[in-house]
């Protein structure tokens, strides 16, 4: 980790707290994304298979992993009522002044808890269970060539 803010508690939304336990399933140990042979993933890979090519589907700007990070930034702030001090806290965010020291928000679980339920994600999650990493499909950037003959 960075910082030792690296290292905490992230409170999340029932439903992406079961899609997670389905996803692990039966393992206890090792990275929760992980390759074949229990290494990290690689971030250039997530976006070149996954993430870029469902951007362009949609027709969006390619963008990296940090996107998520501003995404529930926006959305905590903008259309949620979730106290700025626990936004830092679950973001990682250093404390700026001796308001933010003195705060206990991080010490309140079930407080947090609440919080993240009632604010949602901002999104649907999927229906069909998402394959990441190594193991799932490639995608091959194959590019159809049409001829026309003109007679």
């Amino acid at each position: 980790m960075k910082t030792k803010n690296g290292k905490r508690e992230i409170d999340l939304h029932s439903s992406v707290a079961a899609m997670l336990k389905d996803f692990i399933g039966e393992r206890n140990q090792g990275l929760l994304f992980q390759s074949r042979n229990g290494k990290p993933l690689s971030q250039s890979n997530i976006l070149r298979r996954s993430l870029h090519p469902i951007l362009v589907e949609l027709k969006q700007p390619k963008c990296g992993a940090h996107a998520f990070r501003r995404f529930r930034d926006t959305y905590l702030k903008n259309h949620t009522s979730t106290p700025l001090g626990l936004i830092k806290y679950w973001l990682g965010w250093a404390e700026e002044d001796m308001s933010g020291l003195y705060d206990k928000i991080r010490h309140d679980v079930e407080f947090r808890k609440e919080v993240a339920e009632k604010a949602g994600l901002g999104f649907e999650l999927p229906v069909e269970k998402p394959v990441v990493g190594p193991n799932g499909p490639k995608i091959e950037n194959e590019v159809e060539m049409e001829m026309s003959v003109n007679v």
